[in-house]
């Protein structure tokens, strides 16, 4: 591709820059895929220019294909106010006219902005409408079917649909191991994808042993195609320290508890290293490792340690994302819990709790997930410091909690409910603008 594009770079006509704009959108989707952001940023560039000089024949070129790829790019570098605005230009370009693979990228690409905007009512009616079309265009079996998936489940992780995610995500492993068979880069993230709402959705329960199983599986692809330090091993190393650090914690073996412990660290260490040479100090996914290794250093006791990452985290989030944002308050009730737990510092996680609390209902409502742990670090700070009104106040409330969460477990949607709301791509787009963020 790299050698097509420098060829058509030598005729200056409108018919080879239309094939250079062609070209750049192929090498922008492979080489945001790959995490190769310097000749990335190149191409952008390139493709800008060539937009320029294409302006004038806008509605025969694949400017809407080249703007998803654009928003790809910023969101795998986290950059999520550029990806958003790229997704909305991308939607303004969407006819009926385009092919439905173009449709179906751009869709589930916008959504995913807009899950990270914290949009969710737009990122919904996005990605229900590109699994719709993907499977009427595609089918069941195609891969494109299993893109839409893949970011349907991305969707209902973040609402805090937290059981459902992990029957779509399997869902979309399924649909990729039958097209791509079991050594393919699509599959270990899917089976990353995968260990990690079995984490999340585990975490109460303390089984994690499918979680663990897909990273492992996950890593060993990734090993096989990719080199040791690429951006990619980053995030699987992730989900699998997370996954060892609560094994180790239910343990009862203090040297199996160890073992883990210091293999989890020594992935989190690499994970951090390769998120800060990727994307440098301040960005979204070195805050997440700092966090990560915060909750690591206190289960490992090593609390000053725990202290200074979750802080870190906490202060890029912060700056990145605005104070009300939900990694904040993450990263907000992890420190709460290190202050209640191990510091004794009881009101500075008095109030982080209740911060996190707040940051929570507004964003999920009352029966979100994770206002389980925050409602039990309030209810035994509450005890341990003679507080016993408020304890008896917030044992009420957990209980209020877990009729919602039960309730809300009976009505979460199937995959085959899955509905359109619109008749066009047209209408999508008029929806999307309509709707009241």
């Amino acid at each position: 591709m790299v050698a097509c594009f420098q060829l058509c770079k030598l005729t200056e006509s409108f018919a080879y820059w239309t094939k250079c704009l062609e070209c750049c959108i192929r090498l922008l989707h492979s080489r945001n895929l790959y995490c190769r952001f310097g000749e990335a940023d190149l191409c952008y560039q390139e493709a800008q220019y060539y937009a320029q000089k294409l302006s004038c024949l806008r509605d025969s070129i694949n400017i809407s294909s080249l703007y998803c790829e654009f928003c790809s790019l910023f969101f795998v570098r986290s950059q999520y106010d550029e990806a958003y605005r790229w997704s909305v230009t991308a939607l303004k370009a969407l006819s009926s006219f385009l092919s439905p693979k173009v449709i179906v990228d751009v869709l589930r690409q916008a959504s995913k902005a807009c899950v990270v905007k914290r949009e969710f009512r737009r990122a919904e009616m996005l990605v229900t409408e590109a699994v719709h079309i993907a499977k009427e265009a595609f089918g069941m079996k195609h891969p494109k079917y299993s893109d839409a998936l893949l970011d349907y489940s991305f969707y209902l992780l973040n609402v805090d649909q937290i059981r459902q995610s992990v029957h779509v995500y399997q869902a979309a492993l399924d649909v990729r191991q039958s097209v791509f068979g079991g050594n393919n880069i699509h599959v270990a993230v899917a089976h990353e994808d995968l260990a990690y709402a079995l984490y999340v959705h585990e975490y109460s329960s303390g089984n994690f042993n499918d979680a663990r199983e897909h990273a492992e599986k996950a890593i060993q692809i990734m090993t096989k195609i990719l080199p040791a330090d690429h951006l990619l091993m980053a995030s699987s190393k992730r989900v699998k320290a997370l996954i060892l650090e609560e094994i180790a914690i239910d343990s009862h073996n203090k040297e199996t508890e160890a073992r883990l412990l210091q293999e989890a660290l020594d992935l989190h260490l690499v994970a951090l290293a390769l998120a800060k040479k990727a994307f440098g100090e301040e960005n979204v996914q070195t805050a997440k490792h700092y966090g990560n290794l915060g909750r690591l250093y206190q289960s490992m006791h090593r609390y000053n340690e725990a202290q200074e990452m979750h802080l870190k985290a906490i202060a890029i989030k912060e700056k990145l994302l605005g104070p009300e944002d939900y990694e904040v308050a993450l990263s907000v009730g992890h420190l709460a819990s290190l202050y209640n737990y191990d510091m004794e510092l009881y009101t500075e996680a008095e109030q982080l709790y209740l911060r996190s609390i707040s940051i929570g209902k507004k964003l999920f409502g009352d029966s979100y997930s994770g206002l389980e742990y925050d409602y039990r670090g309030l209810l035994r700070l509450y005890n341990t410091t003679g507080n016993f009104q408020r304890a008896e106040d917030y044992s009420i409330i957990l209980q209020r909690w877990n009729r919602l969460r039960h309730q809300n477990a009976i009505s979460q949607l199937q995959l085959h409910d899955i509905k359109p709301q619109c008749d066009t791509i047209e209408e999508v787009v008029r929806l999307f603008f309509d709707i009241n963020t």
